[in-house]
């Protein structure tokens, strides 16, 4: 008889199994508490499946194993740990608890629910570029995200040498929309170094991430920032015009002059179906002056007749594409069967 193929739920339950046991296994291993050393903080710099890399407040950095009772562990999360005395197997420690959050960037997952990348950060540098395409599509469903943590969006839009006569107007205008309502636009090109001093300027003394789809050069601009690193970068894809993800673990690195990056591994499409659509609502700043103006509480700022939003397009208080870019995402998100899981 055939075997009979395991579900994705089945599969998934088998998986989560195994990693309890080996993660039992890992926190018995030679971590008595007299084994270990004092409570000290630390910064999560880096996550590889169970274990993290802990640098110390010396500097040090300290590969680590995780409590059982931790939950959650990115990037940029704050740490106490405890010190081995003894190095087994490269593991030098274990993360004993984390601090409370003072940001946290998301992203939906379809099985893991909402997915933490990066905690603590101040300041989203929302990347896009001339080429292979600009999107403000892409742009405004950041600044949705970006919204809902409280972290500082500026925009960024790269490869600035690739302007000519058939795209620089045009995309020159739409910066101009982010500009009018308050968002902050920097121009960069990392052929030419323009933008590259006020971009390092920026992230003094701040916690930043890079975002953005993959082919605008997130990579090759954090090359231009710490080329001391020799991150591997790739070329657009000739075929697709798309990048190949050059990121595959989420770092923290350090600026010598003050400040630190993020270097997350890249996203092609930042989802939103797991926001409701007074989040997406709340996202669009512009909107603010009109919530709650609407005829009907249960306007879908389509069609519907009394709606606020419209009658202030119609006024210019309101730019009309950044109008029909939050009509496509309310309607992606109820084009998303895995919508309801989230909102419900």
């Amino acid at each position: 008889m055939a075997k009979k193929k395991l579900t994705h739920g089945q599969s998934r339950r088998i998986k989560a199994n195994q990693a309890k046991k080996l993660r039992n296994k890992n926190d018995q291993q030679h971590w008595q508490d007299d084994e270990l050393g004092e409570a000290k903080s630390g910064i999560v710099i880096s996550r590889f499946g169970q274990h993290a890399d802990v640098e110390s407040e010396q500097g040090e950095v300290f590969r680590c194993n995780l409590r059982r009772s931790i939950g959650s562990l990115v990037c940029g999360d704050k740490v106490l740990w405890r010190q081995g005395k003894v190095t087994e197997h490269s593991i030098s420690g274990v993360i004993e608890a984390v601090e409370e959050r003072k940001t946290v960037l998301c992203r939906p997952d379809v099985y893991d629910g909402i997915k933490p990348i990066a905690a603590n950060i101040d300041q989203i540098f929302i990347v896009s570029s001339v080429l292979p395409a600009f999107n403000t599509d892409i742009i405004d469903r950041y600044l949705v995200a970006a919204e809902q943590t409280g972290i500082t969006p500026i925009i960024v839009l790269n490869k600035i040498d690739l302007f000519d006569n058939n795209n620089e107007a045009s995309i020159m205008a739409s910066l101009k929309i982010y500009q009018d309502i308050g968002y902050q636009v920097l121009l960069v090109s990392n052929e030419n170094g323009q933008g590259i001093k006020e971009l390092r300027q920026l992230l003094n003394d701040k916690v930043s991430i890079f975002v953005g789809q993959s082919g605008v050069g997130k990579s090759t601009l954090v090359n231009s920032l710490m080329p001391e690193l020799g991150l591997i970068t790739q070329q657009v894809s000739n075929n697709s015009g798309l990048g190949q993800h050059t990121t595959t673990v989420a770092r923290l690195f350090h600026f010598a002059q003050g400040g630190d990056l993020i270097d997350s591994p890249g996203i092609r499409e930042f989802g939103l179906w797991h926001l409701s659509a007074d989040e997406v609502f709340n996202g669009f700043i512009e909107f603010a002056p009109f919530q709650g103006l609407c005829k009907f509480r249960d306007c879908k700022h389509q069609q519907d007749p009394g709606c606020a939003l419209t009658a202030a397009v119609e006024n210019k208080q309101i730019h009309p594409l950044r109008f029909a870019s939050f009509q496509r995402i309310l309607a992606s998100l109820g084009t998303n069967k895995l919508t309801s899981r989230f909102n419900d």
